[in-house]
């Protein structure tokens, strides 16, 4: 589907206006916080950035405490599979996907995701939203939070134009350091 498939949506033109006069890493991930939990209807969300081989959960709005402040392999988690595939996950149920570490979730109650990188075609960060029930998120769903992934990393790459250049997927570390929650 294309974006002329859908209507626009009041929440997302306002964080897109938001993101586009953004001034650091901390101010993109605290609009992505602010505004994706709304914009898509779920349960939670959480900014997840991209430092070397790990990913670093680096804010959340929630219904509960989900994985804030926490840094998990690349290879040994979702928001990691979908940077290193530069491609959005949907998993309706994440009991049964195996891009999906259960341990992790076992002490939540979330049970569906949709998680998009941001920044391509070498992501530096993704995007995840969680229900607590068994869903399968609709294609509008699915497109608000690709369209807020998009707008993110078109703020990120504007903050550090050589960032990129010099260290493709990472986050420099000065903002890595800011970007943490505190």
């Amino acid at each position: 589907m294309s974006a002329a498939d859908f209507l626009p949506d009041d929440g997302l033109v306002r964080a897109t206006g938001r993101l586009a006069v953004a001034c650091s890493l901390p101010d993109v991930v605290s609009i992505l916080r602010e505004t994706a939990r709304d914009i898509v209807g779920s349960d939670g969300v959480a900014v997840v950035l991209r430092e070397g081989g790990f990913c670093f959960y680096a804010a959340e709005d929630a219904i509960e405490p989900l994985w804030r402040g926490r840094r998990f392999p690349l290879t040994a988690c979702i928001s990691g599979w979908v940077m290193l595939n530069d491609e959005t996950a949907v998993i309706p149920a994440i009991e049964f996907d195996p891009r999906v570490p259960i341990e992790a979730y076992r002490t939540t109650s979330m049970r569906s995701l949709v998680m998009v990188p941001i920044g391509s075609p070498e992501p530096i960060a993704a995007l995840g939203a969680y229900w607590c029930t068994s869903v399968i998120p609709d294609d509008m769903t699915v497109y608000r939070l690709e369209m807020l992934a998009r707008q993110a990393g078109a703020a990120l790459a504007s903050l550090h134009p050589h960032a990129q250049a010099r260290r493709p997927g990472a986050v420099p570390p000065s903002d890595r350091e800011a970007g943490r929650p505190a």
